[in-house]
């Protein structure tokens, strides 16, 4: 079996290495769902550990769209750094405090980031 996961880390590896700057970012806000997702099952099962190194993980996604976005396009730009701000202040509150409640309100938001991210990439190629 090990020799099937060597195919699957050299494809994942090229998939990233290989993708455009649009699919890398739609890959991330993905991660950033699933890891959300992750972290929110696992403070609900009294997972500590795993519930902060899946948050961690998801606030650096948040941390690298906000230190990639280009902010000279004006007011979308600030309002989209704000959304990426607020939910990573969130993620921040909901690891410390380790609330199901916070991740709750957040992963819905983090779910529209992808879904707005996967529709501007659809739309940019009709």
């Amino acid at each position: 079996m090990m020799y099937g996961n060597k195919g699957f880390n050299a494809y994942k590896n090229n998939s990233v290495n290989y993708a455009s700057k649009d699919q890398l970012l739609l890959m991330l806000v993905d991660g950033a769902v699933k890891f959300a997702k992750i972290s929110r099952q696992a403070i609900a099962d009294k997972d500590i550990k795993k519930a902060h190194e899946s948050i961690i993980r998801t606030q650096d996604i948040f941390i690298e769209l906000m230190a990639t976005l280009d902010r000279s396009n004006g007011q979308w730009s600030e309002q989209i750094f704000r959304v990426y701000e607020f939910i990573n202040s969130r993620l921040v509150e909901a690891n410390l405090k380790k609330s199901v409640e916070i991740m709750d309100e957040v992963l819905p938001l983090i779910e529209d980031v992808r879904d707005t991210w996967n529709e501007a990439y659809k739309l940019s190629k009709k």
